[in-house]
Parts: C-alpha cells; structure tokens; sequence
C-alpha cells in the first residue's frame, strides 16, 4: 500500500488572493484525519502566527495523521516548526541547477551540507525529519540517487515536479532510474503540480512505478494549476487498479471529506470538476438514463456511493422515448405509445426531476 499525505492546507493558502483563517484550517486538517491520510502538511510555520497556531492546534488534537510543518533548511525555518509542535519537520532543498543557481546561491554540497544541518536539529528537537528535492523532476537521476544516499537516515525523501513540468512517461522513467540506482522505493516519496493538467496521471504512474508516498491536494487548491488532486489519485487507483486500490484511505469517506475541506476553505468547484462536481453524476441524456436505469454501469466510471457520492438521473425535456418507457415499466404501467408520449410532455413541462419525483408523477398521472 502507498501513503498520501496531503498538503490542501498549505498549498491552498500559498494561492493568491487566497486567505484562511486557522478554524477553517482545523476543521479542513480534521476531515483530512477523518479520510485516513497518512500525513496533514499543516503549514509553513516560519511564515506566521496563522501557520503556527495551525499546526500546534492540530498537533495537540490527537489525530491519527501525522502534523507536519514545512521548512526550509534553516535555523530559524526548523526551530519555528519545532515550536509549534509539528511531529514531522520536512525540510526542503531546491536540487535542480536552475533553482540551485538562482533560489539558492549554493552549490548542491552545500545545500545537502545545510539539509543535512537542519534535519539533525529536527531530530534532536524531537520531531521526525524528512526531506523534499525541489525541482527533483529537473534534476539528473544520478545526482537525485546520491542525495538519497548521503541522506540514508532520513525515512522519507519527496521528489517534488515543482513546476509540473513532467508526464506519466518520463515520471515512470525517473522512478526507475532511481530504483535501478539503488533508491529504497520504501523512502521514496513524490509531490506534483497540475500545470500541464496531469499532475494526478503523474501521481499514479510514479506510485506503479515503485513510489510509496504521495503529496495530493483535495481538488487541486494549490498555487497555480494546483496539486495533483487527492480524490482523482483516489478514484482513478481504485477503477483502473486491480480492485484493491493501492492507497489507504476510507473510500467510502471520500467525497465527503473532500466536500468538508471545500467548505471548511470557502472553496467550491465547478460542476464538471471530476469526481466532485455534481454533474459528473448526473445523467439527462435519454439513451444514458433508459439504459442506467436497468444498470446505472453502463454509462458510469464507478459507482459513486463507493466513494461517498451519489448518482442522479434527472428525467426531463431532454429525455427519450426510451427513458419514458423504462420510468412507466418501473413504476408498473404499461408504456405504451399513448402513454409514452404523455409522460413525455410531462416531464418537458414539469422536469427535470430526479427518479422517485418521475416516479411520483406517473402514479399521479396514469
């Protein structure tokens, strides 16, 4: 099984014109808890009092999933995040020639010398350490492969495409190289951005490639594009998987908590949002709902109670002969050509309605 660690709070917080007070951030962490994520990236604690209070609020709350606080490899980033609490300080080092260069100023010995400085203080603070490669998409296998090496006593190293820049293909040729070098695929973590819209299929390949932890943000808040999005990572594992699904989390938890996030942030999404949306459940079309209502696979992906959701099928100008019939013979009635065309007219007029309000209608009608 791999662990997704969610990082909606911060991620989402980092996006502009975004502001979240630390209540709605409590509440967003605990519905994370309740899903069953391994671990909540509850903050950037040097960053402020909010981020602080954040992670100590939620790291006194006795939650199953691990509290962690971000930090760069510093002094003062590290020993924010121990004051506040956090039970994991990840440490992030920017690993690519282009971010060394021009974020950084240092060459890639003296960022492993002060990841490696920051995460014995981690440590000795008494919070576990790990460590996030910045640009690690973009940077050479082999050098990635010796960053794992020199860190052997750290548990968790995140391969983070900061500027989701990568595709499924060359995601799952990384995961290989570095497993091929040697690599512990049970310390090899990866983080994805959504800028080129693929940032879950990259989550999915590099997990099946051998990674066993990924970052996911519940329907992609992040700044930019995004996260790759918990609930797709989710849903697409567990249809095109072998049935079992490779993430432990509560399926069936999963739309309402991502539904309990949203609303804790403020956050909505638009209606064709996979997953979340509502009418990505919901069928009109005539031929769908004539077929769906004898097997609502047929023209589904999944089942949504699966996962927390629910189907709907609306009945209404847009519906078909096919789905008259199929409402008159489920509520018993003849269908014939008479009566067909009446609950046509019907529903054209009062529509559209889900099916017990069609059904109500008929036995109304008929």
């Amino acid at each position: 099984m791999a662990t997704l660690r969610d990082v909606t709070i911060r991620e989402a917080a980092q996006t502009p014109g975004r502001s979240y007070g630390v209540d709605e951030r409590i509440a967003a962490g605990r519905a994370l808890d309740r899903l069953g994520v391994d671990a909540v990236q509850a903050g950037f604690p040097v960053v402020g009092e909010t981020d602080r209070e954040t992670v100590r609020r939620l790291a006194d709350d006795g939650l199953d999933a691990a509290i962690v606080g971000l930090a760069r490899a510093t002094t003062g980033d590290v020993e924010a995040a121990l004051d506040a609490g956090a039970d994991v300080v990840e440490v992030m080092i920017p690993t690519s020639d282009r971010q060394l260069a021009h974020v950084l100023g240092a060459s890639r010995e003296e960022a492993l010398a002060m990841a490696g400085e920051a995460l014995d203080r981690a440590r000795e603070g008494g919070a576990d350490g790990h460590l996030t490669l910045v640009d690690g998409f973009r940077t050479d296998p082999a050098a990635l492969a010796d960053v794992f090496a020199s860190a052997s006593s750290v548990p968790t190293v995140t391969v983070a495409d900061t500027v989701g820049a990568r595709t499924p293909e060359t995601v799952r040729r990384i995961v290989a190289d570095l497993l091929d070098r040697g690599v512990d695929a049970d310390r090899l973590g990866v983080h994805f951005h959504d800028d080129l819209g693929v940032g879950a299929a990259n989550t999915l390949a590099a997990t099946r490639a051998g990674a066993t932890s990924a970052d996911v943000s519940v329907a992609s808040l992040g700044e930019r594009a995004g996260n790759a999005a918990l609930e797709r990572v989710v849903v697409a594992d567990a249809v095109d998987g072998d049935g079992d699904g490779a993430f432990a989390v509560d399926r069936s938890a999963l739309v309402p908590a991502c539904r309990a996030v949203l609303d804790a942030l403020g956050e909505d999404v638009d209606p064709r949002t996979p997953v979340l949306g509502e009418a990505v459940t919901t069928h009109e079309s005539g031929i769908h709902t004539a077929a769906m209502l004898r097997d609502p696979g047929v023209f589904e992906p999944f089942d949504p109670a699966t996962f927390g959701g629910e189907r709907r099928l609306v009945f209404g100008e847009g519906s078909g002969r096919g789905s008259a019939r199929a409402l008159l013979e489920r509520a018993g009635v003849d269908p014939t050509a008479e009566r067909v065309d009446r609950l046509l007219d019907l529903l054209a007029e009062r529509g559209p309605l889900d099916v017990e309000a069609a059904t109500a209608l008929i036995e109304e009608s008929f």
